[in-house]
């Protein structure tokens, strides 16, 4: 056998992620506020699209809130996607008849009330928290008339500038003296400075003095109150005894103080964090309708309708006399059609999960998280007749609003924990909101342990062992009986 160079000719066909299959794919992933921003790009790169209007009567849903009927094979995003890949490489013809076809997002809406996620209804983009003043900025600004020179201003500005997002100085005050080449005596009154600037407590270098700074700032740091205040540990650990001996006061003066302790903020400047976040704006709003069912629509103060300008199409057709700038003219025209097809098919996708997730988690809906039942992609991927991978990208980045609250279309999706009667088991959020009722409604003097929750869930029918218990006591923040004890009875005496 020899071996020798040569040169061969083979076929073989495999699957290409076209620049259409990956702008689909991309399409069902972003959310609406997404979208909106993608929107944007392709009207300023296709002069062929242009904004839409909504016209009141395809806004207007049935009276009696029914979807309706979408065909199977419409709401495939899979075929769809494979047609538009094939149909992107197929001449565009421009006959006049060609151009009056002019399909658009649509309403985007099953059986949705009259307006119901309209331009007054639901949350808009422009209701979004603004840029808010952030914490080192707002010490900035008082520092300055708060300062006595300005190398103590100029040091101070320095100390500002290494506080910690919750307005604690971590980093030792003889390092930075040392970095500034200035003496310890200095940076100290510079702190001082500091801590006097609001929120009261920042520039504390750990707990105690930061509920000391807020204390002074009160009036409330007397010898007692400063005990108390220097034996953090015991309050913790609810030694109430020991606490009210070395404080020298009655239980009257000790709950008053306690109550005063609780009323300080540890973490004062995280109050500027929070002030910067943006409220969550949903895709999906859920209502009631009046047969008893649901209403499913996106909401649509977020999202942007697509159409092609026909007028613009025919003139610059007429003025398209060679053939490169005909062959460019069709490929902006099947670009602007196949991304009106492809949110067309996003919507439709979007909806028809959405409103599957409903049929599933009907019992939710009506009573509370304590009937959220287990439920997986696949379960819907198999009803609505499409892919588990779809059915992942459509939940993704997605938020869902119903009256009962706001939520992420993947809480929707949980594990199945224990054996139920009706032996699919229960959602471990239902399990843990049952968890959470036991113990804040437990008595202070019979705190519950884990195997007495592990009994009283089973005699609710929710069967699951002891350390599952733990882990979702732990999860959800709940302390043990012992840590719950203490902290009742510091409750209790406040």
């Amino acid at each position: 056998m020899s071996l020798a160079p040569r040169l061969d000719l083979r076929q073989s066909q495999s699957l290409v992620m076209t620049p259409q299959l990956q702008q689909a794919i991309k399409l069902l992933t972003l959310s609406n506020l997404e979208i909106e921003t993608f929107i944007g790009d392709a009207l300023e790169a296709n002069p062929l699209l242009e904004m839409g209007e909504i016209p009141r009567a395809e806004r207007s849903g049935s009276d009696d809130g029914d979807a309706p009927e979408t065909p199977r094979e419409e709401r495939e995003s899979d075929t769809l996607i494979a047609e538009g890949a094939a149909e992107s490489d197929a001449p565009t013809d421009l006959s006049a008849a060609e151009m009056e076809i002019d399909r658009d997002t649509g309403d985007g809406s099953w059986g949705a009330a009259d307006g119901f996620g309209g331009e007054d209804e639901g949350l808009g983009i422009d209701q979004h928290g603004g840029a808010a003043l952030s914490l080192s900025e707002y010490l900035h600004a008082q520092v300055g008339a708060a300062g006595r020179d300005d190398r103590e201003i100029f040091i101070a500005r320095a100390i500002i500038e290494r506080l910690d997002e919750a307005g604690y100085l971590g980093e030792p005050l003889r390092e930075i003296a040392d970095t500034l080449g200035i003496p310890l005596a200095e940076a100290e009154r510079a702190l001082e400075l500091v801590q006097t600037l609001d929120p009261a407590g920042v520039g504390a270098r750990n707990l105690a003095e930061c509920l000391a700074i807020q204390a002074r700032e009160a009036d409330r740091y007397d010898p007692c109150m400063a005990r108390l205040i220097d034996n953090l540990e015991l309050v913790a650990r609810g030694e109430v005894a020991r606490l009210q001996k070395l404080c020298n006061v009655d239980a009257e003066d000790f709950a008053e103080m306690l109550a005063e302790l609780r009323g300080y903020d540890p973490r004062p400047g995280l109050t500027f964090g929070e002030q910067g976040g943006s409220a969550v704006v949903p895709d999906i709003l859920i209502s009631p309708a009046t047969d008893g069912g649901w209403r499913i629509a996106l909401n649509e103060a977020t999202l942007p309708r697509l159409v092609v300008n026909r007028p613009y199409l025919v003139e610059l057709r007429d003025g398209c006399r060679d053939r490169t700038s005909r062959a460019w003219l069709k490929e902006k025209l099947e670009d602007a059609r196949w991304l009106i097809r492809a949110l067309d098919q996003r919507q439709k996708t979007i909806l028809a999960v959405a409103s599957e997730i409903v049929t599933q988690q009907q019992g939710f809906f009506l009573h509370g998280v304590s009937h959220l039942r287990p439920l997986t992609l696949k379960q819907v991927a198999e009803k609505i007749e499409m892919h588990e991978s779809t059915v992942s990208r459509v939940t993704s980045n997605k938020f869902l609003h119903c009256p009962r609250g706001t939520f992420d279309l993947k809480y929707f999706f949980t594990s199945g924990v224990g054996g139920g009667e009706d032996g699919e088991g229960a959602s471990a959020e239902a399990v843990k909101a049952r968890i959470k009722a036991l113990t804040d409604a437990e008595d202070p003097k019979a705190i519950l342990s884990d195997d007495k929750l592990v009994d009283l869930l089973k005699a609710e029918g929710f069967d699951i062992a002891r350390r599952t218990v733990a882990k979702y006591r732990e999860a959800m923040g709940i302390g043990s009986s012992v840590q719950r004890r203490r902290a009742k009875k510091l409750a209790a005496i406040g």
